[in-house]
């Protein structure tokens, strides 16, 4: 490993951010752990340019760590809605009733604490320290693997653990030796992996831009910018398909709350049937009764006595949703009853068309109830 590199590389970011970072984003400059905390969560694994939207709604709802521990889990849900991997919604309720219990409501500073916190990992960690704290704590993000597997050539998959532990050992002996230069060439990382370091357009190769490392980066002098870091193949996504069930009773929908450590946990959804593997059958969609989708998507209930009540059976559009490690279809049933019905279940509620916004919903229920609601308005 070049020394010169190492010593050297920390104020060249730091000169390079100045001119060429990124700026206006509502996250920087911020040294409130709180604050930074939501925004390093939220932009894990969403666009920026829907956090851009959505961070200062969620600060506006729940402005302290205090507010977050106090509301109830299905609000946090609710104003998550739309953001997807909603584990980090449920984990941010959780690791904020820690930090009033544990730490009196302030965030430790020290990133072996932080890491201790539900859903907080070392990286992040290290974020919320230097930042906020102006701790030399090194980040390992996505793109600072990217960063730093190119500049040193570092060959091997990213998911090997030599591999890991190498990235992290070099991401430790780049940081600043003052602690007052942590919060801007952390933020100096994040950029240059975001706009100028980039996975498939990197400016080195684009040439729209003089990259400070270039004659450095061993990827570069290599010719190897595209290759590295390497990755393991992904295997092709599984596909599912299920039944979902819009129970309709005037202007209200029949919800159900799915099991906390399901896909979309947490939420409130459609009832729906098992997933089934393999497509979506369709000659079994077109025998499809009211007494055979009410035993699929409610096993539980009398179906038979709910069955009495229905009015109509039409078989609705399907929908397909991407997860990041599986593909479903969704065969949506419209079935309307014509009383009110009680349910055993706690996690069954009728809700209003009008009500939806209160509910934490998974995205493609949430368009298709939106969908519906403005076609009820209509009537």
């Amino acid at each position: 490993m070049s020394k010169t590199l190492i010593s050297s590389f920390p104020q060249k970011l730091i000169a390079w951010h100045q001119v060429d970072g990124r700026e206006g984003l509502p996250w920087q400059g911020v040294k409130d752990p709180y604050a930074v905390w939501v925004s390093e969560i939220m932009l894990q694994q969403t666009q920026v340019a829907t956090v851009l939207e959505r961070y200062p709604r969620f600060m506006k709802r729940f402005p302290t760590v205090k507010k977050l521990a106090a509301a109830p889990v299905d609000d946090v849900l609710a104003e998550w809605a739309g953001l997807g991997y909603y584990s980090r919604a449920r984990n941010l309720h959780a690791c904020s009733i820690e930090v009033m219990e544990r730490f009196l409501g302030k965030f430790p500073g020290d990133p072996l604490l932080l890491e201790q916190l539900k859903g907080i990992g070392r990286s992040t960690a290290g974020a919320i320290a230097a930042f906020a704290f102006q701790e030399r704590a090194p980040i390992l993000d996505a793109n600072v693997k990217r960063i730093l597997a190119r500049l040193f050539g570092v060959e091997g998959a990213l998911q090997e653990k030599a591999v890991n532990d190498l990235l992290w050992s070099l991401a430790e002996q780049l940081l600043p030796k003052h602690r007052d230069d942590m919060p801007v060439y952390t933020q100096a990382l994040m950029d240059f992996g975001a706009t100028w370091c980039t996975s498939r357009k990197p400016v080195c190769i684009s040439g729209t831009r003089k990259c400070p490392f270039e004659k450095q980066c061993q990827a570069n002098l290599s010719d190897q910018v595209l290759q590295l870091p390497r990755k393991t193949p992904k295997a092709k996504s599984p596909e599912f398909d299920c039944d979902m069930m819009v129970l309709q009773r005037g202007n209200a929908v029949l919800l159900q709350k799915r099991p906390t450590k399901a896909i979309w946990g947490g939420l409130w959804s459609l009832p729906e049937s098992p997933w089934r593997t393999g497509g979506l059958n369709e000659v079994a969609s077109l025998q499809m009764t009211s007494k055979a989708l009410l035993a699929l998507t409610l096993p539980e209930e009398n179906h038979l006595t709910i069955g009495r009540h229905c009015k109509t059976l039409i078989q609705g559009e399907r929908i397909k949703h991407v997860f990041t490690h599986r593909r479903l279809w969704m065969q949506i049933w419209h079935v309307s009853v014509n009383q009110a019905l009680e349910f055993s279940s706690e996690n069954l509620r009728w809700v209003s068309l009008d009500q939806l916004g209160k509910y934490g919903l998974p995205q493609p229920i949430k368009l298709l109830l939106q969908g519906l609601s403005l076609a009820h308005g209509d009537d």
